[in-house]
C-alpha cells in the first residue's frame, strides 16, 4: 500500500459517500486529514464533517473537521487557512464535492443547471485554486478531481452533472500541463462503475442500476491513495477509472 506519512491531505466533500471513504483511506495511509464539507450537523442526507474525523481518530489517524462551502470562495480560503494553521500545509487535494441532478435537460430548472456548474465545476476551481500555492511550497503534491464515467456516455443524452465534471476534466487536464513544473501531479478519477452514495440515492433520478455495474466504494478509496502519492514524476495529466487504476498498479 502507498505511504503517505508526512503529507496532509484537504479532502472537500467528506462527510459522506465516496469522500468519507477516501478520507479515511488517506489517513489509514498516513496522511493528516482536513474533512471538509458544509455538513457540520446532521441533515436530509446521514454523515457529519465530525464523523468522520471521529472514526478516523479512532482507528488510530490523524483528522481535522473544516467547515466548508465550496461554493464560496470566503468559506473555501478560511478552510484552507485552518487546514495549513492546524497541520502546517498540505500535500494532497481531492477536489471531491458534488450535488447530482440527472434530469432531462428540458425539465432541468435554471436553479439546479446552476448549482451543479457551482458546487461540481466552481467549488472544484475554487479548492484547487486555494490550495496550489501550499503545495507548491512543500515542493510538489497531488491535485484529485472526482470525476464521472457519464462523461464520456454521449449516447445517453445529456445532463447538468455530467456537463459540469466534463468541465471539472478540462480544467484538471490543462492544469497538469500547467503545474508540471512546480512538480505537482494533477488528476481525475471517476469510478470504474456506479458507486451506490447517499447522494446517488437522493438525485439518481430512480434509475436503477444492476448489481454487476455496481462498484463499492473501497474501489474508489484505493486508487485515491495511489494517485495522492504522485507527483509530476509520476501520472499526471490523466483521466484513471477506479478499477483500472487499481489492477495496474
Amino acid at each position: 500500500m502507498t505511504s503517505l506519512a508526512g503529507k496532509v491531505a484537504f479532502v472537500a466533500g467528506a462527510s459522506r459517500g465516496i469522500g468519507a471513504t477516501v478520507a479515511e483511506a488517506l489517513a489509514a495511509a498516513g496522511a493528516s486529514v482536513a474533512v471538509a464539507a458544509r455538513s457540520e450537523t446532521e441533515g436530509k442526507l446521514p454523515g457529519t464533517i465530525g464523523a468522520v474525523a471521529d472514526r478516523i481518530t479512532a482507528a488510530g489517524g490523524r483528522a481535522l473537521p473544516v467547515p466548508c462551502d465550496v461554493s464560496s470562495e470566503e468559506s473555501v480560503n478560511a478552510a484552507v487557512r485552518s487546514t495549513v494553521d492546524a497541520f502546517g500545509g498540505i500535500d494532497i487535494l481531492v477536489a471531491n464535492a458534488g450535488v447530482l441532478w440527472m434530469g432531462p435537460i428540458e425539465s432541468t430548472p435554471l436553479k439546479r443547471w446552476q448549482l451543479c456548474l457551482d458546487v461540481n465545476l466552481t467549488g472544484v476551481f475554487l479548492v484547487t485554486k486555494a490550495v496550489i500555492p501550499h503545495v507548491r511550497a512543500r515542493g510538489g503534491g497531488s491535485l484529485i478531481a472526482i470525476t464521472t464515467t457519464g462523461v464520456d456516455m454521449i449516447d445517453r443524452g445529456a445532463n447538468a452533472y455530467w456537463v459540469s465534471k466534463a468541465a471539472a476534466e478540462r480544467l484538471y487536464l490543462g492544469l497538469a500541463s500547467d503545474l508540471k513544473g512546480d512538480n505537482i501531479a494533477v488528476n481525475c478519477l471517476s469510478p470504474s462503475r456506479v458507486v451506490l452514495t447517499e447522494g446517488w440515492a437522493a438525485g439518481g433520478n430512480g434509475v436503477k442500476i444492476p448489481p454487476e455495474a455496481v462498484e463499492p466504494p473501497e474501489a474508489m478509496a484505493n486508487a485515491a491513495v495511489l494517485l495522492a502519492g504522485q507527483d509530476a514524476t509520476g501520472i499526471t495529466g490523466t483521466v484513471q477509472r477506479s478499477e483500472s487504476l487499481v489492477a495496474q498498479g
